[in-house]
């Protein structure tokens, strides 16, 4: 049997094309495999930050940390301004321990000394008078006194005898409201306040009270170191 040249031809063509064709693929499958060596998959499994493994170690080192707002505007603000962040954030740091420390406290240890020297009485011919406390008010240093008459007779005083003087026996001007003129002899006790302006005692730490019955003059209740309030 004698066969067509031209199928001949056609199935010889059809040989060389699919042999070219398998070569190609063979040759550039062997190109792409040298190319890819040395190249691996990236691990994209989660990692678990709480094993104890190398990977686990590097995951925790390898995480961002995400900064404030309100501290990233302080770092450019500072910076603008020519200052160092880190410094200011440390100074901040130190005034903040500082301001937390608790403020020791004041000793009234003046105060507790003059509050303990009350009350302080004077008695003549069955009278007492009596400081009882010292206090600034306003503009004046307001004590607080008694009288008592324990006698068999009434006294009377006059207010305008009574004489009030500092540490350096400077006499000072004074005024007594609420106590009796007349005093009875009842045993009863008499409250009222004697006034003085601050500013003739603010040089002065103790002051001295003397009172004298009217007209006879013949009681003496004196009062020495009154502490001055301050």
């Amino acid at each position: 049997m004698v066969l067509n040249s031209t199928v001949v031809l056609t199935l010889m063509l059809l040989t060389l094309m699919f042999g070219a064709g398998l070569t190609s693929s063979v040759w550039g499958f062997s190109l792409g495999r040298e190319a890819l060596k040395g190249t691996t998959q990236p691990d994209v499994r989660p990692t678990n930050s709480n094993t104890g493994g190398k990977q686990g170690k590097l995951s925790s080192k390898d995480q961002v940390s995400i900064l404030k707002e309100k501290d990233i505007l302080k770092s450019v603000k500072a910076r603008m301004e020519g200052r160092d962040p880190e410094k200011i954030a440390q100074t901040n740091t130190k005034t903040d321990k500082v301001s937390a420390k608790p403020a020791p406290a004041k000793k009234s240890a003046g105060s507790q000394n003059a509050s303990a020297k009350f009350p302080l009485n004077s008695r003549d011919g069955g009278v007492t008078l009596e400081v009882s406390g010292a206090s600034q008010r306003g503009s004046s240093l307001l004590l607080d006194v008694s009288l008592k008459n324990e006698g068999s007779q009434a006294v009377r005083f006059l207010y305008s005898f009574l004489n009030v003087t500092d540490s350096q026996g400077r006499a000072l001007s004074a005024s007594a409201e609420d106590l009796p003129g007349e005093l009875p002899p009842n045993g009863q006790i008499y409250y009222g306040t004697v006034s003085i302006p601050s500013a003739l005692v603010e040089n002065s730490k103790e002051i001295s009270l003397t009172l004298t019955d009217y007209p006879g003059q013949k009681l003496q209740l004196q009062i020495s170191g009154i502490p001055v309030a301050k």
